[in-house]
């Protein structure tokens, strides 16, 4: 509820603290008196538009600060939370304006965005006049107030679209990368074929920049083996040698003993040895002789590997890696129809569900916006709207192009207030005062929907009177029960019904200022209705009139 409004410098006010009660309070004052300065006070303090006309003529700056007590599980918190406002169950909305327009917002005296306070503002106040009806007239508004009054479940719906979406999401991304997979296949199909047929090795070029050095040095390295073997096996070459050094010891081995069978032993090693080297010389002769490769081929081999490695950006012992990849990549484009499937499959699914809860969000709406219509209607007579009717419109086409996280409903409050007229929405038919309690029997009807917990009317007896004005009176203090109620009146019949009463007062000459003071003893709340009903002159009759109607609030 609303504590307090402190007002400093705001046209006719210089400085004033208004202390207000729960339940249902009414602002009284002739024409003039500044009722309207306390609603536009209290509009900038909730994020209205600033306006610098707004500042008392002669000051630089004017201030308003609106305190709150706020429940402990109000949504505000939650939201205050998100901005990184501390939030507690005592919350101040302050706003300061400047003689050149500008203004700041503050929320608990931290600085807020003055989007954040017309946020926070219009959670805990509404205000409906002649001109803010906002909430009935914003036509964005019904569908959420139809739902809470139904409670309708607010997650449901907003979940089943969200799977929805996830899964839409899932078969679009699928779709994009088949779609990009698909354009790639021929490159992916061309460049495995030209690994394929390359065939690299894994250390291959090593291998062959080791042979292209061989075969770039081959007459040397040939003449090097061909004189090699020569010394080797010619006659006086080192085989003949040790041939003619076994022989000749071979002579003297059986009277030398074990000594000379070591140093035969020893020359029959070599001899092995040197056997071993001239096979070994052979083979590699015939090594390159024999070569499957020419250094034309290695060089041709060579530009080929070297060639692939740069398409792939790799070196050329990745090239076996880069050719398992794009085989990878291959067979999951192939397998991508399978998944595909699978993901549209999820998604029907998903639709399935979400039109499931959208029909019957759809038929709860529609059958409480029929009991609506009624308890509305049957509202409206006692306000002097006996000729109108309430109509909550809902245009539902379950189409799959109209689907949206609410559902598929578009939903209207319209009224008419004559027989044989359309119903149509409420800124087309209804008058000033005529829109006011209209939203008057809508919040009596919905008492328990919407999470701000101050409801301020402003004129909402305008151009009635008498009995009308009583059924008024009547309905915002039952309204009251559930909500602290500020009601801006002319109409004695709604003060006297009243539990908490304030009078705006204007005085001053030259120097004009606007007052509120709270009438707290009967006296003064019977000379004030008395005023209401008899003008500036206050008979006896007048006061008779007050008592009687102040009885009802006894």
């Amino acid at each position: 509820m609303l504590l307090s409004l402190t007002i400093k410098n705001i046209v006719l006010i210089d400085h004033l603290v208004i202390a207000f009660e729960n339940g249902f309070c009414a602002l009284t004052g002739e024409t003039g008196a500044g009722k309207s300065i306390l609603l536009d006070s209290l509009g900038l303090a909730l994020g209205y538009r600033a306006e610098a006309g707004l500042v008392r003529k002669g000051e630089d700056q004017a201030v308003v600060i609106a305190e709150f007590s706020i429940a402990q599980d109000h949504p505000i918190h939650s939201y205050l939370n998100e901005q990184a406002v501390e939030s507690d169950t005592t919350l101040l909305l302050k706003r300061s304006l400047g003689a050149d327009g500008r203004s700041r917002a503050f929320i608990n005296d931290q600085p807020v965005s003055v989007g954040t306070l017309r946020a926070a503002g219009g959670m805990l106040v509404e205000i409906h006049g002649q001109f803010e009806t906002h909430g009935l007239l914003d036509q964005k508004t019904h569908r959420k107030m139809l739902d809470d009054y139904a409670g309708v479940d607010p997650a449901a719906l907003p979940e089943a679209w969200r799977v929805m979406q996830d899964a839409r999401q899932a078969l679009d991304d699928m779709q994009e990368a088949i779609a990009q997979a698909r354009a790639e296949e021929d490159y992916l199909r061309q460049s495995l074929e030209d690994i394929d047929t390359l065939d690299p090795k894994e250390g291959e070029e090593d291998s062959l920049s080791e042979l292209r050095d061989r075969l770039m040095n081959k007459e040397k390295y040939v003449r090097a083996l061909d004189g090699a073997h020569q010394a080797l096996t010619e006659e006086g070459g080192v085989e003949s040698g040790l041939h003619a050094a076994w022989r000749m010891l071979e002579q003297i081995s059986a009277q030398a003993g074990e000594e000379m069978s070591a140093v035969t032993g020893a020359l029959d090693r070599a001899g092995a040895e040197i056997q071993e080297a001239v096979q070994a010389i052979q083979s590699a002769s015939a090594a390159f002789d024999e070569s499957d490769y020419n250094l034309q081929e290695i060089d041709d081999r060579l530009f080929a590997l070297r060639g692939q490695a740069r398409k792939h950006q790799c070196e050329i012992d990745d090239l076996p890696r880069i050719r398992d990849e794009l085989a990878d990549r291959l067979s999951a484009i192939e397998q991508q129809d399978e998944r595909l499937d699978a993901l549209v499959k999820a998604l029907d699914k998903a639709k399935a569900a979400y039109l499931d809860v959208a029909l019957k969000t759809s038929q709860q709406r529609r059958k409480t916006a029929e009991k609506l219509d009624g308890f509305i209607t049957a509202e409206l007579p006692p306000l002097k709207l006996d000729k109108a009717r309430f109509v909550t419109h809902i245009d539902g086409d379950e189409a799959e192009e109209n689907w949206t996280v609410h559902g598929f409903d578009k939903v209207a409050f319209l009224v008419s207030t004559n027989p044989g007229r359309e119903p149509d929405s409420l800124q087309k038919i209804a008058s000033g005062g005529e829109m006011s309690r209209f939203m008057l029997a809508l919040k009596v009807v919905m008492a328990d929907v919407g999470m701000a917990p101050t409801l301020i009317f402003d004129e909402v007896d305008s151009g009635i009177g008498g009995s009308t004005a009583a059924a008024v009176g009547e309905r915002l203090k039952r309204l009251a029960k559930e909500r602290q109620i500020l009601v801006v009146t002319h109409a004695p019949q709604v003060a006297a019904l009243a539990n908490g009463h304030y009078i705006v007062q204007k005085a001053g000459n030259d120097d004009v200022k606007t007052s509120v003071v709270i009438l707290e003893d009967h006296s003064k709340r019977r000379e004030e209705i008395a005023r209401m009903i008899s003008g500036s002159t206050i008979t006896e009759e007048a006061r008779a009139a007050a008592d009687k109607l102040l009885e009802k609030t006894a």
